[in-house]
């Protein structure tokens, strides 16, 4: 089975650094993903700020009410001056989710918003894929629904 890839655009009606703070909050995700799924941070005495090479260890939940497991986010590349952001993740059930963003101005109050994910999960890929379809889809429209 190989690795599959979601890609999801959207243009948000907010300029690129109104997007980029709101990116970097972790109730941002909480807000985004439900009821999708919820993430809840570990060790909640660290704190979630993105850096590069930053690892996070969150509670995941499926649908906000399955045990899914600890998702790991590890930052490869967050980089304010290209406004794109590099994860490599990892849980039990998908060991390959390597996750791009992109934000690229359209005009000064409008950002193409992109996620673009590469995942692996051997014979569960296509099922998934799936569902990380429809989790971006909705993520996007929630996101718009935040700005």
């Amino acid at each position: 089975m190989k690795h599959k890839v979601v890609l999801k655009k959207s243009v948000f009606p907010a300029s690129r650094d109104v997007v980029w703070e709101k990116l970097q909050q972790l109730t941002t995700l909480q807000y985004i993903a439900k009821p999708f799924a919820s993430f809840l941070l570990m060790d909640s005495a660290s704190d979630f700020i993105w850096e590069e090479d930053k690892t996070f260890q969150l509670y995941f939940r499926l649908f906000c009410l399955i045990p899914f497991g600890v998702h790991t986010i590890h930052v490869i590349r967050f980089q304010k001056d290209t406004y794109e952001v590099y994860t490599k993740e990892v849980n039990v059930h998908v060991p390959i989710w390597n996750h791009k963003i992109i934000l690229r101005e359209i005009e000064r109050d409008r950002t193409e918003y992109t996620d673009e994910v590469e995942l692996y999960a051997g014979w569960k890929t296509p099922f998934v894929c799936l569902w990380a379809n429809c989790f971006y889809t909705h993520r996007q429209k929630k996101w718009l629904k935040l700005l």
